[in-house]
């Protein structure tokens, strides 16, 4: 694990002075160091048994593809409003200054569905916790949250604390 703690890189003062920004684009282009990455994401929700895996916009997409492969469920996406072509629901939910919103398809999911949520990075914990509720409205269960790394210091996993939840790696 210390060999992809190493390949994410810090970028300080972006996207804003103070942020140290967590880029994963270093880790990504290792194509042996991204296979171990997505293992390690997977191992958690073989025994949670999930039906499909819900990946977060953007970065969530890069991950979430190769597990649901690995793990031979479904994928279902989570965007950014106007960006999905059928019939939607949305959660609107807090960001540090403002709101942002969330989408999904109405038919992704339904009450039989054990998802595992994804993405990159767990900060806050808002877009996941957004996420979860989106699911929850299609009345699927969330079996759990998977994050390749989890900004502990911003206390995210404090706001999944209903959920299992999995990060690979902790900053």
């Amino acid at each position: 694990m210390e060999r992809l703690r190493q390949a994410i890189r810090d970028i300080p003062d972006f996207p804003k002075p103070g942020i140290i920004y967590k880029d994963i684009c270093p880790l990504l282009r290792d194509p042996e160091l991204f296979s171990v990455a997505i293992e390690a994401m997977c191992a958690p929700a073989r025994d949670w048994k999930v039906t499909a895996v819900v990946a977060i916009e953007s970065r969530g997409f890069i991950f979430g593809a190769p597990m649901a492969q690995k793990l031979g469920v479904g994928l279902v996406i989570v965007r950014k409003p106007n960006k999905l072509p059928f019939k939607k629901l949305h959660v609107q939910y807090a960001l540090e200054y403002g709101t942002d919103t969330l989408e999904i398809h109405e038919d992704a999911l339904d009450k039989s569905d054990r998802v595992v949520v994804v993405d990159d990075i767990l900060a806050t914990g808002g877009t996941a916790a957004a996420t979860g509720e989106l699911i929850g409205k299609l009345g699927a269960h969330v079996a759990g949250y998977s994050f390749l790394a989890e900004l502990a210091f911003l206390k995210g996993r404090d706001r999944l604390r209903d959920y299992a939840l999995h990060a690979v790696l902790s900053f």
